[in-house]
């Protein structure tokens, strides 16, 4: 399979090279530059430019080999469902529409190259799962396939070729990452469609777009081996293109250029919101009656399915912007840490501080006066400190604003939940319940109408007692009592300065878990599975760069200064929502660079926030309904130890810096070793020295995101002063009580809803500071 993917890439380039040379093909030339000096090393792998794209991982899933009309019907009953929906619907219905897009296109391409003149083999083609099935793979790799009978013109070649590369722009347009994955699942011959096309057509814009990300690189090389010139065409084009501006700014992440793609991100998210507000008024006022119709409709279990026209669809690109900008100011702030911080002094503390970071309580009797020289390094920490304060900040709001467009429900509240189960429990065990007067607001167990579709209904006749009448399924019924719907809350009200006060308490305390268990104890195994359905009740709003936002706001919240108290409720909060955040069957898990980095500052910094428990143990998904902690098998030593190896492998695959044999096992062998370290501070024994003092050096984990984040909380003096030379911080009534956290760093609260920073600003006082 190698070697013909090699024969295919090999094909590619040589009809690159007969490409002659013209404005439209700069990124071809660029390509050909920089890809012969790495091709003699043995490690050179020469793959699209797209299989290098940031967060692939998090859009992996079945939703790749599902057929496209079982596709279309998950994604109308995900969006008729009541909120909040499973998968966030903008995204489902860009999965579907790219499927079909890079279907067709596929198709197309497939029987461009292979001379197919009817479309009669498409059924055939799509009689298996995946992309085409394994006839369109044979086909792209040139295998056969037996087709029309008469040959396709150059001209019928072209046209097809044409429409497939329109199509696969706008597949791209929608969602670049998910198309990505799902290009690669198609046949190889989609790879170079664009670029036949750019041979005859050289000025054409779906071509020029598509080819860059299908363009062949060295592999790892992204930004040393891509020009931006092909997308700054583009744009001159068709410069009101939301999507386009978002391409050239994840490139010019890669490139680490980062002030112009915030620029980019910003302007790309006035034209997507100004379109929006202007095209799509009427239809969102649609969309919201429709919302509230479904709404009033939540009492009823089953309802007529609504099958929304394309046009009318959720768009993804506004919240596929905000991630992307809020990473960019992340990156922005964490950048500027060591050079907001002054360099180490000595211990006995001259630089007027106390260990811990403290500010001295008693001013230096002498103030040395600072040379020129000094007043420079001073002034230059002082900037670097307020671009890590204002970039965090900006970051913060818009991962908040991202978590505006997804629901979560904390289900029913824990009176209307325990009630039920006591009622259930006596139902169960043969007590007569009478009827309330308000059936409207009260739970009627006289009725299967109340208990789960009346499944349970032959569990709660009692066999001893009065005798009850089991309803007939077509008589008429006057009434029909419901649980009440359960309130729903945008995901970004939770981490307001005051959280909604409905939320079950996580992680659970003691008092919760005994009288759980003494609810447990008495009951019959009806009412013990009832209570294990109210027991997983919370839901939220899947995304596949969900879990990434919620981690990256609490390094936010470290840059920021929150309190340490502030910071641990934050953290709370995210492990609840972690818990519960799946997107099966459509979604398999994704990884989270930001995950990792939280999970390496708090183990550094000595779990300072005072997490009870493990950042793994909190965030472990929550137990099915009617599983018990206590009835899962405990794990030999023998065992464990292979499990904890085959971790180690994982992460060290999924390692963006593993390139070779040699830095493989070096992961592999440091991930080992903090297993170790975490397995003997477990069992409480001493360690003689930190991990990053005994292997940090030879491979660090560590990323440099979160090198400097830790170095922040450690040694960055509170409210953004300088911290040196005796200068006095000014305490303020408005930014609330400091806080002294285990670790002797404390924050000064600042609500995000406070933070005065405009869509809109102004971009040129960033670069100052900056430079």
């Amino acid at each position: 399979m190698t070697k013909k993917k090699n024969k295919s890439q090999n094909v590619g380039e040589g009809s690159e090279s007969t490409h002659p040379p013209s404005p439209a093909s700069s990124a071809s030339t660029t390509k050909s530059k920089d890809a012969k000096p790495p091709q003699p090393s043995t490690s050179a792998l020469i793959i699209c430019r797209n299989k290098h794209w940031r967060y692939i991982s998090s859009f992996h899933g079945p939703w790749l080999q599902l057929p496209p009309e079982v596709l279309e019907s998950l994604a109308n009953n995900n969006y008729n469902l009541p909120r909040p929906r499973p998968i966030d619907p903008a995204v489902f219905f860009d999965l579907l529409k790219i499927r079909q897009l890079v279907d067709d296109a596929t198709n197309l391409a497939v029987r461009a190259a292979s001379g197919v003149t009817s479309s009669t083999l498409t059924n055939s083609l799509n009689a298996g799962n995946g992309l085409l099935g394994n006839g369109g793979m044979a086909l792209g790799l040139g295998l056969g396939g037996g087709g029309g009978n008469a040959k396709l013109s150059r001209e019928r070649k072209h046209r097809m070729r044409e429409q497939a590369t329109q199509k696969l722009s706008k597949a791209y347009h929608l969602d670049e990452i998910a198309c990505s994955v799902a290009t690669m699942q198609s046949a190889s011959t989609l790879e170079d469609v664009a670029q036949l096309v750019l041979q005859r057509s050289p000025l054409d814009a779906d071509a020029k777009y598509v080819h860059f990300f299908h363009e062949k690189i060295p592999s790892r090389q992204l930004a040393e081996c891509t020009s931006l010139e092909p997308l700054d065409e583009v744009i001159a084009q068709r410069p009101n293109e939301a999507e386009i501006l978002r391409t050239r700014a994840v490139t010019k992440i890669f490139k680490e250029d980062f002030i112009s793609a915030a620029q980019d991100l910003t302007a790309a998210l006035q034209i997507c919101r100004y379109y929006q507000s202007q095209h799509k008024a009427g239809r969102q006022q649609l969309q919201l009656a429709s919302d509230a119709a479904a709404e009033a409709q939540r009492n009823s279990r089953w309802k007529e399915e609504t099958k929304l026209d394309e046009e009318d669809h959720p768009s993804s690109l506004e919240t596929q912007l905000l991630f992307h900008r809020a990473g960019v100011y992340l990156t922005i702030a964490c950048q500027s840490v060591n050079d907001a911080i002054p360099p180490k002094v000595s211990s006995n503390g001259v630089n007027g501080k106390q260990e811990n970071g403290i500010p001295s309580e008693t001013p230096p009797v002498e103030t040395p006066e600072l040379s020129p020289a000094e007043e420079e390094a001073l002034r230059k920490r002082l900037e670097a400190r307020k671009i890590v304060k204002t970039n965090a900040k900006r970051a913060l709001r818009d991962y908040v604003s991202y978590l505006s467009h997804f629901d979560y429900t904390p289900g029913l509240p824990a009176e209307i939940a325990e009630d039920f189960v006591r009622k259930v429990n006596q139902a169960a065990n043969g007590f007569k319940i009478p009827r309330p007067q308000n059936a409207s607001r009260s739970l009627d167990l006289e009725s299967n109408a109340s208990l789960s579709n009346g499944k349970l209904s032959d569990a709660l006749v009692p066999h001893k007692g009065a005798h009850r009448s089991r309803p007939q399924p077509n008589s008429p019924r006057t009434e029909l009592p419901s649980l009440p719907p359960p309130v729903v809350y945008p995901i970004s009200t939770l981490f307001s300065s005051t959280p909604p006060a409905d939320l079950p308490p996580y992680p659970e305390s003691v008092t919760s878990l005994s009288v759980k268990q003494q609810l447990q104890a008495p009951q019959n195994e009806a009412a013990k599975a009832i209570l294990a359905q109210t027991d997983c009740h919370e839901a939220l709003t899947y995304h596949p760069l969900l879990t990434d936002s919620l981690h990256s706001l609490l390094l936010c919240h470290c840059l920021i200064q929150t309190s340490a108290r502030e910071l641990q409720r934050h953290a709370h909060m995210v492990a609840r929502l972690a818990r519960v955040c799946d997107g099966y069957p459509i979604f398999q898990a994704a990884r989270s660079p930001s995950r990792a980095d939280w999970i390496e500052v708090v183990r550094r910094n000595e779990n300072w926030i005072q997490l009870s428990q493990s950042w793994e143990t909190l965030c472990a998904p929550a137990p099915l309904p009617g599983q018990a902690p206590g009835n899962q098998q405990k794990e030999t030593a023998a065992e464990k130890k292979e499990r904890l190896k085959q971790q180690a492998i994982m992460e060290a695959l999924e390692d963006d810096r593993v390139h070779d044999e040699a830095s493989f096992h070096a992961a592999v062998a440091a991930r080992q070793r903090r297993q170790e370290e975490e397995a003997r501070k477990a069992e409480g024994r001493e360690m003689p020295k930190r991990w990053a003092q005994e292997d940090g050096k030879e491979y660090p984990i560590s990323t440099d995101r979160a090198q400097a984040i830790v170095r922040w909380i450690r040694e960055a003096p509170v409210g953004g002063e300088a911290g040196g030379a005796g200068r006095k911080k000014k305490r303020s009534s408005k930014t609330g009580t400091r806080r002294k956290a285990k670790s002797g760093v404390e924050g000064v609260v600042e609500p995000v809803d406070k933070l005065e920073v405009g869509d809109g600003e102004n971009f040129e006082r960033v670069e100052e500071e900056v430079d």
